[in-house]
């Protein structure tokens, strides 16, 4: 790629950010391929094949190639996500400013969708700790629940609204996490189209939409709490001068996060305040463009901060009973109903889900069981695919790798069962969802929503 291919006064805009390297940067876009990592899900230990290890990231990996994910059962059973390796930054970040895992946490990643970084968090978690995503366009919502429902744990809130919905939340969260939308300079070798829709202008845009949103979320922010905040940019605007209206503004402080030099990654100061950032260059580093820092905040948020919320919903003993059955511990859970779904979320985040309901638009809570239908469950996917659900009792099929394509694209099953009724329906030990078994056939209630479309020809291979 000549210089010439990126937008006008675009590498003139980045010539004095510190660590750019024009030459490498210009290469890196023109001789080398965007690489192909995945972060494993440590909830669901598999034998998925990994490469050479992202080094900020315990469970990051490259691949040498990029296989089809399509086809990859263990990708539709949560084993693993499929993450841009820069992106991992945060993982490091949050353990870094967490040493200590014995007090919960309340986290909250904004601008969640598609869900890559806030999996990363919910990795990080504990039960004892709830994660709340939010996506505020409508559109991307069902890929961020998805993904979340994929990851398996229960410890998860998901909702859609605007950053200053949240600014009644007073003093709310321990950890804010903000991956601003930006102007996506640092996806230029991932996505080239990204380009013609580069300007100074956008950048701009983007630095006024970037404050709008901090200062919104800001009061939901806990005294001693920390803001991570994150862009694929590689702008000056939208990144330190960011840093430095957050410290001028609001009574924040700036966390050095350290990092070692083989990394590659650039660390940098804002030009006033001081205040620590960490560029990631290709060429420089084994991933694409990133910009992440993280401040703390050195204040408690004027308003309502007393959060004590008892609302209980009375619920039938006798189906209480039959939606405990499918549960490894039942004791482990609060169990609710919406319209007649029942859900169940950690017992610990009660208070919280029925406050973040009077606040928020929320999309999805813990893990949706399923609904009764007289005295039979009818179990929903999410219940397939989380960490609840008690395996010594429910009954389960395994299948080939053939045999998972069929069900993946909900096709007939070439498979002759014993059994009679609801199954998970597994691969290498690991659900994918539901199947239910009769005497001369076999239901497919794999989501149609998120079914395999395309036409299989060959097997490609697999992580």
């Amino acid at each position: 790629m000549e210089k010439n291919i990126f937008p006008p006064h675009f590498l003139d805009s980045l010539a004095s950010e510190q660590g750019f390297e024009i030459q490498t940067f210009v290469d890196a876009h023109a001789n080398e391929s965007s690489l192909t990592s995945i972060r494993l899900n440590p909830f669901k230990p598999s034998e998925t094949k990994t490469g050479q290890q992202v080094p900020w990231c315990t469970d990051g990996f490259y691949l040498d190639s990029r296989p089809s994910f399509t086809y990859d059962p263990l990708f539709h059973a949560g084993c693993y996500y499929v993450q841009e390796a820069s992106s991992m930054f945060i993982d490091h970040i949050l353990n870094t400013i967490r040493p200590n895992k014995d007090e919960p946490i309340k986290v909250l990643d904004l601008c969640a969708a598609p869900g890559g970084k806030s999996t990363l968090l919910n990795s990080a978690l504990q039960n004892s700790d709830l994660l709340v995503a939010n996506e505020i366009i409508k559109t991307r919502v069902p890929i961020l629940t998805d993904n979340l429902s994929r990851w398996g744990t229960s410890n998860v809130i998901v909702t859609s609204n605007d950053p200053r919905d949240y600014s009644s939340l007073k003093n709310f969260f321990d950890v804010v996490l903000v991956d601003a939308p930006c102007s996506g300079s640092g996806m230029f070798r991932k996505d080239p189209d990204a380009m013609s829709e580069w300007s100074e202008a956008n950048v701009n845009l983007c630095h006024q939409r970037q404050e709008r949103i901090l200062a919104d979320i800001y009061p939901a922010l806990t005294e001693d709490g920390y803001l991570i905040y994150s862009t694929c940019s590689y702008s000056h605007q939208e990144n330190e001068d960011i840093l430095d209206w957050l410290c001028t503004t609001f009574k924040l402080e700036t966390v050095r996060i350290p990092i070692y030099k083989e990394w590659g990654i650039v660390e940098t100061q804002s030009p006033n305040q001081k205040a620590w950032g960490y560029r990631f260059y290709p060429g420089k580093v084994q991933g694409e463009g990133l910009f992440a820092a993280c401040l703390r905040k050195r204040e408690s948020s004027t308003g309502q901060s007393n959060y004590k919320n008892n609302a209980q919903q009375k619920l039938p003993a006798k189906e209480m009973d039959q939606v405990n059955s499918y549960l490894e511990n039942p004791d482990s859970f609060y169990l609710f109903k919406v319209a007649e779904d029942w859900l169940a979320i950690n017992r610990e985040h009660k208070e919280s889900l029925n406050l973040l309901h009077r606040h928020l638009y929320i999309k999805k809570s813990g893990v949706r069981i399923g609904k009764l239908a007289g005295k039979d469950l009818v179990p929903d996917h999410e219940l397939a695919l989380s960490l609840l659900i008690n395996k010594a009792t429910v009954l389960s099929t395994p299948l080939n790798k053939e045999q998972v394509i069929q069900y993946l694209r909900r096709d007939n099953i070439d498979i002759a069962v014993n059994d009679k009724g609801w199954s998970l329906m597994t691969y290498e030990g690991h659900a994918l969802g539901w199947a239910k078994l009769l005497p001369n056939r076999i239901n497919n209630y794999y989501p149609k929503e998120i079914r395999i479309m395309s036409t299989l020809t060959s097997y490609p291979p697999t992580p």
